[in-house]
């Protein structure tokens, strides 16, 4: 009797092992934690959000592209701050077309520049874009979340990686769930994470298909909603291309919840936005927070982007920590 307790009683304490080392390489299997650099250098963190919010004071357009800019680094090569690297040739990442309206660049460089300041070689360049991303959301009024850290630097940038890898306003829902797979991301991930299009500009060119020659017929796009295309076509001429946009028009400046209420009435700025109708869970989805004025959507988005920010990340001994974001050591 005494050996079975004390066999039970040893395979209760091997399950309950077992479960523990489970979580634990959940949460540290790509060596990232929310508070990497306590230790190391506990005023990264401040110094990132001061230098952000000074920014966002000065120019509270320059937040959403902060937040752009940590999404397509993370889809081309992970997470590794490839898109700051600077070729001498121009073939880096950086001069891919979806990259070519990226802007603030010159922010990370400053941000980067007070943490070496503070703790030299030790904070990345790409922990660095993680962390604007975050603190940019909040100075727009949006949520916050515990970012891990703990990335290390790669050391390539290439351009045609960047075209190949990077989602297109222009994708379907099937080529869009397919990328979004790819990086490990699901369904409920995509259109979350297209809940961050409530902020920030669209430019002419990427609408002008939709609303003058969509079937090639010269006809508009029937999933967009028919006052929303009058308005659009009234701003961008079939040869404009430089025309920005507000995605989220009258808050496009606040991280809110409204988007998903445009996106319901058909008036998403792009094909990519509206095609989040065309599949039962992204639907769902979208009539689910516009229902409940995006019940769920602050907490949903914290959780998505902690997700694609452990997208292909160096962590350990590879890779390096930058010096200066747009060159390798």
């Amino acid at each position: 009797m005494a050996a079975l307790h004390m066999n039970i009683s040893c395979l209760i304490f091997l399950q309950v092992l077992l479960l523990l080392l489970s979580l634990f390489a959940q949460t540290n299997a790509q060596g990232l934690k929310v508070g990497f650099y306590d230790n190391t250098c506990p005023k990264a963190e401040g110094i990132v959000k001061k230098s952000v919010l000074d920014a966002i004071k000065k120019d509270r357009t320059i937040g959403a592209p902060l937040l752009r800019m940590f999404f397509h680094d993370c889809f081309v090569r992970g997470c590794e701050g490839s898109v700051l690297l600077e070729l001498k040739n121009k073939k880096d990442e950086k001069n891919a077309p979806p990259n070519l309206s990226l802007r603030g660049f010159e922010i990370i460089d400053n941000v980067k520049a007070a943490v070496e300041k503070e703790c030299p070689g030790v904070v990345s360049c790409s922990d660095v874009l993680a962390l604007v991303a975050r603190d940019a959301v909040v100075a727009l009024n949006g949520p916050s979340w515990g970012v891990e850290t703990g990335r290390r630097d790669g050391r390539v940038t290439n351009i045609n990686e960047a075209r190949a890898n990077l989602p297109s306003p222009f994708d379907n829902i099937i080529s869009l769930i397919a990328q979004f797979r790819s990086k490990g991301l699901d369904k409920k991930d995509l259109v979350v994470l297209s809940g961050g299009h409530t902020v920030g500009n669209g430019h002419c060119p990427l609408i002008t298909n939709r609303l003058y020659n969509f079937t090639g017929k010269g006809d508009s796009d029937p999933n967009l909603d028919t006052e929303y295309a009058a308005n659009l076509r009234g701003r961008c001429k079939p040869t404009d291309t430089t025309t920005a946009l507000e995605m989220d028009p009258g808050s496009f400046k606040t991280f809110d919840k409204s988007y998903f209420k445009l996106v319901s009435q058909r008036r998403g700025f792009f094909q990519s936005d509206a095609a989040l109708l065309d599949n039962q869970e992204t639907k769902s989805y979208v009539l689910k927070q516009t229902k409940s004025y995006g019940s769920t959507f602050f907490k949903d988005f914290g959780v998505s982007m902690v997700k694609m920010g452990r997208i292909g990340v160096l962590t350990g001994r590879a890779g390096e920590v930058r010096k200066k974001c747009r060159m390798v050591n």
